[in-house]
């Protein structure tokens, strides 16, 4: 009997310390998301407030810059092959108190994205014309667009380095640092679209070109402020001795995370502008509500690419020192948190949707299609908030090609497939495409949590 309550007492004391160090691991998480938060949904009003302030000036200038804002997502995303592996070897050299590694795969990492920021200006500035051409993009929306792929594509080296450098603030648990950076950079973006786009305080009414313009200067702006804080608040100086001779272990690795987990990111966006390709078969109604509706719903799932974001930051860390079953309850618990809030502001958004359509035009097809849309984006609103959950920590674990090669399947044969089948075959247009996206998140979720629940990522880390 003693023996029996004993152990009926070391069992309850054993599940009373567990529930403290989840609840800890929680306000970690918490802690850590809020910042990240603040960043994001600053960052997405960069985008969305361009967007906003040219639906006042011309649906056709909506149209064109949501085609080039595609094309810099594609482009930008050269920059994710490097920033992938970054987050997670920071996280996980972090984690395991390895200053020196640290320094080194930062520098690496600068040091390659700036190569390919430079080379990417370089080609957005002299072929923006032949690409929007090959995209399709209509004489009448040309005006709008290449002027804008020009001057936001020939900085596009600017947003390598602030992405990198975000990446290894957030890395290392200082995420407040690019919070505080994005405010500055929102507010000089505000100001700079209602001077260059309307034509106030004596500047011409530049239109499109305007609101390139201004975001031009305010990412320059941005890098420079993110230079400074790595220097003053994370790494002095990058001494010499760390990379003589080259570190050349160091970009293995990062390209050896990097280039499949940026490459499922690549094959979501290729697929993105497949379908870009298909809608602007349909009409320039048809695109433009899609401009529309995705300049909305990213705010539906800014939460859960938030936490995502902080998941997958804690989970490197706890890699870093090999505790699995940590690394699986605040996994869990971020997906099911993200699926919860992205639920609920995806049934918000759709009951607003005639409210939020009629403030961005007046045209009643498109309003119309924006409004039916946001009810279908429910369905498919917990598959995708899932699926950014689960590429972003699973990559942490160091579990890099699953997410890759389910990526590439399911997004190509369901999402572009069905999306062709149902959209353009069945003539179903725009709202038939958006079904398809159902099929395609709520497919690769599924997976994903079977995936997560397995274990089968566990031991899979770099730090040795």
């Amino acid at each position: 009997m003693l023996r029996t309550l004993v152990a009926e007492n070391n069992c309850k004391m054993d599940n009373s310390n567990q529930k403290r160090i989840e609840v800890r691991l929680q306000r970690q998480l918490n802690r850590l998301v809020l910042p990240i938060l603040l960043e994001t949904l600053l960052t997405f009003l960069l985008g969305g407030v361009d967007t906003f302030m040219l639906s006042q000036h011309s649906d056709d200038a909506v149209a064109a810059v949501g085609m080039d804002n595609q094309i810099l997502q594609l482009v930008f995303l050269l920059f994710t092959i490097i920033n992938a592996g970054t987050s997670v070897l920071c996280s996980q050299y972090f984690g395991a108190k390895l200053q020196d590694r640290f320094v080194k795969v930062s520098g690496v990492a600068l040091i390659l994205n700036l190569t390919i920021g430079l080379m990417s200006s370089m080609l957005l500035f002299l072929f923006a014309e032949p690409v929007l051409l090959f995209m399709g993009l209509r004489p009448e929306l040309m005006v709008y667009g290449k002027p804008y792929l020009q001057i936001v594509g020939s900085l596009a080296f600017a947003q390598a380095i602030t992405t990198t450098i975000s990446a290894i603030l957030r890395a290392s648990n200082k995420p407040i640092y690019p919070m505080m950076v994005i405010v500055v950079v929102n507010i000089l973006n505000i100001i700079g679209n209602y001077t260059l786009i309307f034509g106030k305080f004596g500047m011409p009414a530049l239109g499109a070109e305007g609101a390139a313009i201004s975001t031009s200067i305010s990412r320059t702006v941005s890098m420079l402020m993110l230079i400074v804080m790595l220097n003053r608040k994370l790494i002095p100086s990058f001494p010499l001795r760390l990379f003589r001779p080259f570190p050349f272990s160091e970009m293995r690795k990062l390209l050896k995370i990097g280039l499949p987990s940026a490459g499922e990111n690549i094959s979501y966006n290729l697929q993105q502008l497949t379908i870009i390709y298909f809608i602007n078969m349909i009409g320039n109604e048809a695109l433009t509500a899609r401009i529309y509706v995705g300049n909305v719903v990213m705010f539906v799932y800014l939460y859960a690419i938030c936490i995502a974001q902080g998941s997958s930051i804690m989970v490197g860390h706890l890699t870093g020192v090999e505790k699995t079953q940590a690394s699986y309850v605040i996994g869990k618990f971020a997906w099911h948190r993200g699926a919860i809030i992205t639920l609920t502001f995806s049934v918000l958004c759709a009951l607003c949707g005639p409210f939020i359509a009629g403030s961005l035009t007046d045209n009643e097809e498109i309003a119309t299609l924006v409004c039916w849309c946001f009810w279908v984006d429910v369905l498919l609103e917990v598959g995708k908030c899932i699926n950014i959950w689960a590429t972003n920590t699973l990559r942490a674990t160091g579990d890099i090609f699953f997410p890759f090669y389910l990526g590439i399947i399911v997004q190509w044969l369901v999402g572009v497939g069905f999306g062709y089948l149902f959209g353009i075959v069945f003539g179903f247009g725009l709202i038939g495409m958006w079904f398809a996206f159902v099929l395609d998140e709520n497919i690769r979720g599924a997976i994903f949590v079977s995936r997560w629940n397995s274990f089968k990522w566990a031991n899979k880390g770099f730090v040795k």
